[in-house]
């Protein structure tokens, strides 16, 4: 049985992973694709190559770092300025959730908002 605080989620794939309440994957490595693409569809979104580079590049540095990387400055290397960040995604946070990352905590929460 979950926890109270996690929710299971069914991506495009039908497979199962685990968010929290706020919708953060739990574990990094139950990522793929169609969990990013239903959660991109049901926030409105259509990806597109430009915005998987920038999914991709969010979770390969958060990975290989383990840790909140500035997300302007790759926002920048993949060709994204914040107000079309803004524009597409609505905020970094909603990015980051959309990218299958966990609860960067309250802190970078607040700074991502």
């Amino acid at each position: 049985m979950l926890p109270a605080s996690y929710l299971e989620y069914i991506d495009d794939s039908e497979n199962y992973v685990i968010i929290d309440k706020q919708g953060y994957l739990i574990d990094p490595s139950d990522w793929s694709r169609s969990f990013t693409q239903g959660r991109a569809r049901e926030a409105g979104i259509e990806l597109h190559a430009r915005h998987w580079r920038l999914i991709e590049t969010i979770r390969e540095k958060y990975l290989s770092l383990g840790a909140l990387t500035p997300l302007r400055s790759i926002c920048k290397a993949v060709g994204f300025d914040k107000h079309e960040l803004k524009q597409q995604f609505g905020s970094c946070l909603n990015l980051w959730k959309i990218a299958g990352l966990p609860d960067p905590g309250e802190e970078a929460r607040a700074y991502m908002n």
